[in-house]
């Protein structure tokens, strides 16, 4: 039985209804879901959009693509929420130049929402997404409900750096099953490799999946550069999410050797409506391992913060 230590603080926040747009939305499955496309400047901006009910836009981790979340997750998503999964610009479906800042990473999600109709809505981040979440949540609040992050690191300095092991693998030009288990899994546990494979199966049934995933140094440099600046903080957006009003929900696991949950020890304390779930024999990808658990806490927060549940 795993371990769950929430943090939890009170919480308050509008959850948006997707409005009519959300009847036109198709009741498929996201191994099934079609690519639609958006321009956001002068980009074509590749998407996906399915489910019903408040919408989820979800940012993405580093080499991540429309391809690569486990397609159940976001099934388990989609059953109560509009999911919309979208690719950086220059990433997989879209084209353009893949953004080398994290400031510019937060326009382009706020162009993306502008441009899909989206007025209100929440933000998902996982991995280095999470990083685009926090900035994107900071620089307009008065467009998120709630937040979601995970697997992913608070902005300024962290203790614990990012492992040997993670960057002996995270660049192989492809990655294996076993890479994953050490990038995304915890592979002394037994129970997460089977997690692993399962999931990796149903991402990987999906034809094409590989070719698109970003394999060069070029194509990896701007993740590196928009990262190393958040982590500079020059904006001081860690002590900003002290201060944030708005409510933040942060899911980790305890063997993540890339953006460890420990970072979040000494800030979640500190935030004003912060809740935090930390799962034992879990790596980066708690959302791949646990993805109805997962979706059920994301649900719970979701509902009750929202100042609907409150009247």
């Amino acid at each position: 039985m795993n371990r769950l230590f929430p943090y939890c603080m009170s919480s308050s926040a509008v959850l948006p209804d997707s409005g009519g747009s959300a009847a036109r939305d198709l009741a498929v499955s996201a191994a099934a879901a079609h690519t639609l496309y958006v321009t956001v400047g002068n980009d074509r901006i590749g998407y996906r959009r399915f489910g019903r009910g408040p919408m989820i836009i979800l940012a993405n981790r580093l080499r991540g693509t429309l391809d690569t979340w486990d397609p159940l997750f976001l099934d388990e998503l989609a059953s109560r929420y509009t999911v919309v999964t979208v690719d950086y610009p220059g990433i997989a479906y879209s084209t353009g130049k893949m953004p080398d800042a994290m400031a510019m990473a937060s326009k382009f999600i706020d162009e993306f929402a502008n441009a899909i109709g989206a007025e209100r809505f929440v933000i998902l981040g996982w991995s280095w997404g999470g990083l685009v979440a926090q900035t994107y949540l900071l620089e307009h609040t008065q467009r998120v409900t709630q937040a979601i992050l995970i697997g992913t690191n608070p902005p300024g300095h962290n203790e614990i750096p990012l492992q040997q092991v993670f960057l002996e693998r995270a660049f192989k030009p492809v990655n294996d099953l076993a890479d994953e288990e050490v990038l995304f899994f915890e592979p002394a546990s037994e129970a997460s490799c089977a997690q692993a494979k399962a999931s990796h199966e149903r991402i990987y049934a999906r034809a094409g999946v590989a070719s698109r995933i970003p394999s060069t140094p070029d194509e990896f440099a701007p993740y590196f550069t928009a990262a190393q600046g958040f982590h500079n903080d020059e904006e001081r957006r860690r002590e900003r999410m002290e201060q944030v009003d708005l409510p933040i929900l942060v899911i980790a696991g305890d063997h993540d050797t890339s953006t460890a949950g420990q970072n979040w020890f000494p800030l979640i304390g500190k935030m004003r409506q912060a809740q935090f779930v930390f799962l034992s024999e879990t790596g980066h990808a708690p959302q791949h391992q646990y993805p109805a658990l997962v979706s059920g806490y994301i649900h719970e927060f979701l509902s009750k913060t929202s100042l609907d549940s409150r009247k």
